[in-house]
């Protein structure tokens, strides 16, 4: 017999308050799409937490939208759980952007299931189900609600009409969930006229809460509150998500035996979702830091399942390689997980310091699924055997080797590294481009401290667009930084790219704060300069002369003297040195033993072939003399490194050891990213040398990098 409960809480999504049989929820279930090509079908993940979700299926689609929708592509999965508490329903957008760009869209898919892996559907096209809306070019985001008065199910979605605003309609699903029994009524409208899409209804404390998605006069989400299900709704006039960048897709969900709720929505032009916390619908917390996912979801939602499900869903889709990718150890370098499927083998590359004696990579195990052994193991000799099993199915040994390695040198996605070693403190400094966002967006600098270049620790944000700088907010890149001594100690002076022009920033420390000048110091090409970027600003310091030169360009070299003040140039020192037609950007000066060395990176920065090069001269000001092998670091694809470039140089002070400091395409998946490795690179640092004669031998890249500097005092 069957224990009943009457339920006042989330079933799925949604309260149903009705009858059901008593489960316990103790996974999620995430249902989403992803961006880019190939990307608008649907996929699975799951999650223990609500917090920690791994893709299902390699990340790769759990149902074909070829099979299930008119146009060959879906959007904006919604899943939940029916009364009964053992059938779901799915519905999605159809569309497919790819083939028929944004639209006109008509239709909508319904699908039904009675145990998450097998699905019936059906495409509803709502110009041809209902004449009266047959001028209708936007059909987006469906979702469904259980309706206790009507005892139906309700489904609500974004409709417009023409070049009309967006609306927020509902129509009731016949008994199979095969159609729609009722015609379209509106459900929502803004009080502005404005446009409203991406409905997403949480039912709490007897009240219905609409989030949405404005249109038109902003690109945030607000909430409309209503003591009914299909009418009264009446608008919170306030954004909840907490960023100030565009953002979509509202998903909330009601965390497993917690009063807690999650709102997560899609940052669409950052290529990152965020996650919020909630106990009240109202006031909403950032928890980025909390969650991981090893996927970039588009508008998607998540639902709580049962283990009994969780364990269906991975004896389907979950794959070895899913399991070995989960090593979760935070001593392991999460980005640069390699796992050889054909070999079975999987290679963890660890931070420095690592106890290789006793060491447990901590795998991510879901339901139905095993992992032995389960306690630390001993990787100093070699690899060890682990065995993997999954639904029940015959285990798999996969070979697991543990190796600390110091390239990428920092964690995490950066790129256009500049190097300083500040005498004030006697640390070594990273300034980075922060990378890994869509179309090189980032906006914010970092900085990283290391007393030996081997152990590096985040410094933190030391200079942020929105706050910090009043004439850009968009694309923070490749910054440079000088020391000066004064009488009044030490000052900084960090030179970066914004907005395609450069500015200039002080502060009294190397990890800031930076004060912006409130300006930029270039915001156009150099005369005679006809195309390129003001870009990757290079700072130098001729140690001859005492003059301090700044450097920049993209598809030209510029330099001009900067003026006792660091923060303008002399007028009329600014002069062309663009060594020949292969160079791109990323100019880097140095001096050493009576020479200037010039470098800079050729080819594009998303190309595998990306790569250093250099030429000499007897002045800060050139003419550059270009050797008869002027290539410094370039690709190794043996070592899958690729897209090696955008340099800077240190020199241990006292020595003449020299290290390089660069990016490279993310190991081992940029090779696979196409243009998309080229705003997912690390940073890396390997050693420099010279030949006799001064010309600079060709660095071999390496995954090892370097071994702890020792700086004498």
């Amino acid at each position: 017999m069957k224990r009943i409960v009457l339920l006042g809480a989330f079933i799925g999504f949604y309260t149903v308050l009705i009858a059901q049989p008593k489960q316990s929820f103790s996974a999620y279930l995430f249902t989403y799409f992803t961006g880019g090509k190939g990307g608008e079908h649907i996929r699975f993940a799951l999650s223990n937490d609500g917090y920690h979700f791994r893709a299902l299926n390699k990340n790769q689609p759990v149902l074909d939208a070829a099979t299930i929708s008119a146009t060959g592509g879906v959007r904006d999965p919604h899943i939940m759980r029916a009364a009964d508490g053992k059938t779901f329903y799915m519905v999605a957008t159809d569309m497919n952007t790819e083939k028929y760009g944004w639209g006109p869209d008509y239709a909508m898919v319904l699908l039904k299931s009675t145990n998450l892996v097998n699905w019936s559907s059906v495409s509803i096209d709502i110009t041809k189900t209902f004449p009266k809306f047959a001028g209708v070019n936007r059909v987006w985001a469906p979702q469904t609600i259980y309706d206790p008065q009507a005892k139906k199910y309700m489904i609500y979605w974004s409709m417009r009409f023409g070049e009309e605003a967006d609306k927020i309609y509902y129509a009731y699903a016949n008994k199979d969930f095969t159609g729609l029994e009722t015609e379209p009524k509106q459900l929502f409208f803004k009080p502005d006229g404005g446009a409203c899409i991406d409905g997403d209804i949480v039912y709490k404390n007897n009240k219905y809460y609409l989030f949405f998605k404005t249109e038109g006069s902003g690109a945030g989400i607000k909430i409309a509150v209503s003591d009914k299900l299909t009418s009264g709704y009446m608008l919170r006039d306030k954004y909840v998500q907490q960023t100030k960048d565009p953002v979509e897709g509202a998903g909330t969900f009601k965390l497993n035996n917690s009063n807690g709720y999650i709102l997560m929505y899609d940052m669409y032009t950052q290529g990152k979702y965020q996650f919020t916390h909630t106990d009240d619908l109202e006031h909403f917390k950032l928890i980025d830091d909390e969650v991981s996912m090893n996927f970039h979801p588009r508008h998607g939602t998540v639902m709580p399942i049962t283990a009994r499900e969780a364990s269906a869903l991975t004896a389907k889709w979950e794959t070895v390689e899913d399991v070995m990718l989960s090593a979760r150890n935070k001593q392991i370098k999460n980005i640069n997980i390699v796992f050889n499927e054909a070999a079975n083998e999987l290679y963890l590359p660890v931070k420095p310091g690592t106890n290789l004696h006793l060491f447990n990579p901590e795998f991510l195990l879901f339901p139905g699924v095993k992992v032995s052994p389960a306690v630390p193991q001993d990787f100093s000799k070699g690899a060890v055997n682990y065995s993997v099993s999954i639904g029940g199915k015959k285990p798999q040994v996969v070979k697991v080797k543990v190796e600390e390695t110091h390239n990428p040198a920092i964690a995490g996605y950066y790129a256009d590294p500049e190097i300083l070693y500040a005498e004030k403190t006697g640390k070594f400094y990273i300034y980075p481009t922060s990378d890994g966002f869509d179309g090189w967006s980032g906006t914010y600098f970092k900085a990283f401290s290391s007393a030996d270049m081997v152990n590096w620790k985040d410094e933190g944000k030391i200079l942020d667009l929105a706050k910090d700088v009043s004439w850009t907010k968009k694309n923070a890149w490749a910054p440079s930084i000088i020391e000066q001594k004064t009488e009044n100690g030490y000052k900084y002076f960090y030179y970066f790219a914004a907005g395609q022009k450069i500015g200039v920033a002080t502060a009294n420390d190397p990890t800031g704060p930076f004060t912006d000048s409130g300006k930029p110091l270039l915001a156009q090409l150099p005369d005679g300069v006809k195309g390129g970027q003001q870009i990757d600003p290079d700072v130098f310091a001729d140690p001859q002369t005492g003059k301090n030169y700044l450097y920049w360009g993209n598809g030209y070299m510029a330099v001009a003297e900067l003026n006792a003040d660091m923060v303008s140039l002399v007028p009329g020192t600014t002069k062309i040195l663009t060594p020949y037609a292969h160079y791109n950007e990323g100019t880097y000066v140095f001096y050493r033993k009576g020479t200037y060395y010039f470098m800079w990176s050729e080819n594009d920065t998303r190309s595998p072939d990306y790569s250093v090069h250099y030429g000499t001269s007897h002045s800060p000001t050139g003419p550059i003399q270009i050797p008869a092998n002027n290539t410094v670091l370039t690709k190794d694809a043996a070592k899958g490194i690729y897209g090696t470039g955008h340099n800077s140089v240190i020199q241990i002070p006292g020595t003449d050891q020299w290290y390089i400091v660069y990016h490279r395409f993310n190991y081992p998946k940029g090779i696979t990213m196409g243009d998309a490795a080229g705003f997912n690179r690390e940073v890396c640092i390997d050693k420099m040398e010279f030949n006799s004669d001064g010309t600079i031998k060709p660095v071999i890249p390496t995954h090892e990098g370097i071994k702890p500097v020792q700086v004498k005092k």
